[in-house]
C-alpha cells in the first residue's frame, strides 16, 4: 500500500501556502460553476424528492443550507440533497482522463461540513483542493474498465467528498488512512440505469457526498476503516476494475495540480457528446443549415462514448436524452 501511504502524507500536510494561486483561482471557479448548476436545478425532477427525503429524516433547522430550497439542515442532509440537485443539469465540471465530475460530490460535502465547523473560506478553498488532488488520482487509479461498468462520480466520489471533509476536520496521515477505508467500502454506483431513464444517477452523487461527509465525521470519532482499501486483495481495484495502476494515486503529488486539469461543460448533457455537438455546430454555422434541414447525422465517436451513450438508443425523457449518443 506504499502509493496509498503516499496520497495520505500528501493530504495531511498539505497547507494552503502550497497551493499556487493560479490554482485558488480555478476552485473558485469551478465553485461558483457548481452552485450554479446547483440553483439550476431548483424545482425539477427528481430534486423535490430528495429536499422532501430531507425534510422528513432530518432536523428541521440545522447548521447547513439546502442550496435549492433554502431550507436549513443537517450537514449530512444539505450534501446529500446539494449532491443530487448539482448533477441534474448536467452542466458540472469534467476531468478527462478519471472520467470524474468532481465539483459535485465534492463542493456538497465540503460546504455543509464548513458551515457546520464554522471553517473559513479560505479553509474551504484548502479542503476542496485536496478532495479533487485525491478523487481525480484515485478514478485514474481505477482506469477506464472501472467506468465501463461503475459510475465513477459516484464510486471514486463517495472518497473524493470523504477527503476534503477530513481535510476541513485536520486530520493527520493515520486519520486519512482510516477515512479511505471507510469511504471506499460504501463506494457504489452503475450505470445500468441509463437504460431505464431511471432517476440513479441523482441518487448517486447524493449518497457519495453525504457518505463521504458520513465517513470523516465517524472517522474523526475514532471508527477506524480497512488500511488497504484502495490497493488491496479484497479492495476496490481488486473488485472494481481489471486495468488499475497503482502509480496513479501518486502520481507528481505537489507538482501536478489535477484540479486545473477539469474542464467546464458548455453543453448541458455528457461530455461523451461535446465533440460531435461542437462539429454538428460548426457543420450548421458554415453551411448555413437550421434543424428542419437536417434528416440524419453520421457521427463517429471513441469507444468510450459508445459504451455508455450507445445504450440509449431511443430516448424517452429529456435526462435520457442526454446521455444518447
Amino acid at each position: 500500500m506504499q502509493a496509498t501511504q503516499a496520497l495520505a502524507g500528501f493530504l495531511a500536510d498539505l497547507q494552503y501556502a502550497h497551493i499556487p494561486g493560479h490554482v485558488l483561482e480555478r476552485t473558485e471557479d469551478l465553485f461558483l460553476d457548481w452552485l450554479g448548476s446547483a440553483l439550476a436545478s431548483q424545482g425539477a425532477h427528481p430534486i423535490p424528492l430528495f429536499e422532501r427525503y430531507a425534510e422528513r429524516m432530518g432536523p428541521t433547522q440545522g447548521s447547513a443550507r439546502v442550496l435549492t430550497s433554502g431550507r436549513s439542515s443537517s450537514p449530512y442532509f444539505a450534501a446529500l440533497v446539494n449532491g443530487a440537485a448539482s448533477h441534474l443539469v448536467e452542466q458540472d465540471d469534467l476531468h478527462n482522463r478519471s472520467v470524474l465530475h468532481p465539483a459535485t460530490v465534492v463542493f456538497s460535502a465540503v460546504l455543509a461540513a464548513a458551515q457546520d465547523l464554522g471553517k473559513s473560506g479560505q479553509e474551504l478553498l484548502l479542503a476542496s483542493v485536496a478532495g479533487y488532488e485525491a478523487g481525480i488520482r484515485i478514478g485514474e487509479f481505477l482506469g477506464r474498465s472501472h467506468y465501463r461498468i461503475f459510475h465513477t462520480t459516484a464510486t471514486v466520489g463517495t472518497l473524493a467528498a470523504a477527503v476534503g471533509v477530513g481535510k476541513l476536520l485536520g486530520f493527520d496521515k493515520a486519520q486519512f488512512i482510516n477515512l479511505l477505508g471507510s469511504a471506499g467500502t460504501q463506494a457504489a454506483g452503475l450505470w445500468e440505469f441509463l437504460r431505464d431513464a431511471a432517476d440513479s444517477k441523482q441518487l448517486h452523487t447524493a449518497k457519495a457526498a453525504a457518505d463521504g461527509l458520513l465517513a470523516a465525521y465517524l472517522t474523526a470519532d475514532g471508527l477506524t476503516g480497512a488500511r488497504n482499501i484502495l490497493e488491496g486483495d479484497q479492495g476496490l481495484a481488486a473488485g472494481m476494475s481489471s486495468d488499475a495502476d497503482p502509480a496513479r494515486l501518486n502520481d507528481r503529488l505537489g507538482t501536478r495540480w489535477a484540479l486545473a486539469e477539469t474542464s467546464f461543460k458548455f453543453h448541458a448533457s455528457c461530455r461523451h457528446t461535446h465533440p460531435a455537438a461542437d462539429a454538428l455546430l460548426l457543420l450548421m454555422q458554415r453551411e448555413g443549415l437550421t434543424h428542419e434541414q437536417i434528416a440524419t447525422v453520421v457521427t463517429r465517436v471513441h469507444q468510450g462514448a459508445i459504451d455508455v451513450l450507445g445504450r440509449v438508443v431511443t430516448p424517452t425523457t429529456v435526462h435520457q436524452a442526454k446521455f444518447s449518443m
